[in-house]
Order: C-alpha cells, then structure tokens, then sequence
C-alpha cells in the first residue's frame, strides 16, 4: 500500500512539474486525471463494439481544446451532434508522393464531445480494426491503468501484472491485405517482415511548424512464418501508438502514447 501511495505521489510531482515548464498547458492536467480513471477502468468506462470500436467516457474531463493543443491539428469534420459535437478525422492511403490511392482506402477516427466540449466517446472504424482487432484495442487501453509513465519520452507502459490474457487468433496477413492492399514499402528483419503504410490525415488547419504531422506513418509486422500480425505502431493525428499483440498472449503489452515532437 505504501509504495502505491509514493508511487502515485512521485507522478503527482512529476505532472505538476512538467505542467509548470508548460505555461498554459492545462490539459496536462486533465489528461493525468484520465490516466487515474484507469485504474478503475469499468466505473469510468465502457466499450461498444459494433462495425466500430467505441469507447465511452462515463465522467468527461477532457476539452476538445485538449486535443488541438497535444497534435496541433484540427479535425476533417465537424458537426453538430443532439449530445454536442462530433470531431472526424480521415486518413487516406496515399503513394511515396502523397498522392491518394485509388481505389481509395481510408479509415476514420470519431471524437463526441457533450454541450460543454468535454470528450464523451472515441470511436474507430472497421478498418482500423483490421490492424487493431476490438478484444486486444480494448485491452491494450485496460492495461493503461497502472501504467509506468517515461516522462522523458512521454510515454505509457503497460502493468504486466495487470493484463488480462487473450485466447483470439491473431488477424493473418492475407486478410490484413485484402483490407488495406500493397503497403509503400517492405522491410525484411529476419523470422519478420515490416510493411509499413502512409496515410494522410484530411484536415482544414494545421499550426505553423507542424505540418509533417499530418502525414501518418503505419508500420504493421508480421511473422514470416505463421503469417500473423505480431505488432502495430503508428502515429495518428499526433498519438503515437505502438502495440506489440504477442504480448497479450504471452505476457503484458505495450502500449505507447506521446506527443511526437
């Protein structure tokens, strides 16, 4: 009990230090109370998977504010919603010229925010499922809380000691292909290959400086020989995830999160 307490107390300083550095960075802030909702994953929140994988805030505490300030960029729609509004934001498949794919691949990512801005759900769509399959995404964010924070390089690392273990088949490569197609590039690391995929984010605005940040990077490994996806990394909009999904089967995943500049 008492190494929880100093343990939660050293993160405490830590966000408050690194929140002192960063004038007028309140969302540091509610971002570290999220993180503590974790610990309680089922009062704080819910999953709904359909076609989509959602996840819902029961207790809001983000702006969307929050997240123009973490990525710098703005969403490809906005609109109206009977709860308040709803944020997507699109990424296309595109060639080594970012030029669009056709026929066009693209996947979404939805933020719902209620009438006082706050996040309420994140939704992903179907194809962004096949690269990050419902059961291992939700236990990938389950095993947030507890989490070790790297405050050198931003980061979350996932408690081995609190992992749920998943008996699913990893998805295979020819069904990850007939989802997303040829990747632009090909990279042979031994027992695995790498194929990695560029999507470009649809958005209206960027900040100045920050416009390599709408180019999104997917790198997705598979072992060469039973054809399973073993890992995803990618950054999103200014996320970077990285999850390794042999690790939800043999031991505790990782998974990464961080502003990218």
């Amino acid at each position: 009990m008492k190494t929880g307490i100093i343990k939660r107390s050293l993160l405490v300083i830590f966000l408050l230090a690194l929140t002192a550095s960063l004038s007028g960075c309140m969302y540091w802030i509610r971002a570290y109370q999220v993180y503590l909702q974790m610990d309680e994953f089922d009062r704080h929140f819910s999953v709904e998977t359909t076609d989509e994988f959602t996840l819902h805030f029961k207790d809001p505490i983000l702006y969307s504010q929050d997240f123009v300030s973490l990525s710098k960029l703005y969403a490809s729609q906005d609109d109206p919603t009977p709860e308040g509004r709803r944020w997507r934001y699109w990424f296309r498949k595109v060639d080594g010229n970012n030029n669009l794919i056709k026929p066009e691949i693209k996947f979404y990512s939805d933020l719902s925010f209620n009438k006082e801005n706050r996040l309420i759900a994140w939704s992903f769509s179907s194809l962004f499922l096949a690269i990050a399959p419902p059961k291992f995404l939700e236990v990938s964010l389950r095993s947030i809380g507890g989490a070790e924070i790297d405050k050198e390089k931003q980061q979350l690392k996932a408690n081995s000691a609190l992992l749920e273990k998943i008996s699913d088949d990893l998805p295979r490569k020819p069904a990850v292909l007939a989802q997303l197609g040829a990747p632009f590039e090909i990279k042979d690391e031994g027992e695995q290959e790498v194929y990695i995929y560029r999507f470009l984010l649809e958005t209206h605005r960027i900040e100045e400086g920050y416009e390599d940040r709408a180019l999104n990077e997917v790198k997705i490994t598979f072992d060469k020989k039973t054809q399973e996806l073993i890992r995803m990394a990618g950054r999103f909009a200014g996320l970077k995830v990285s999850i390794n999904y042999r690790k939800f089967l043999d031991e505790a995943p990782a998974v990464a999160k961080n502003n990218p500049k």
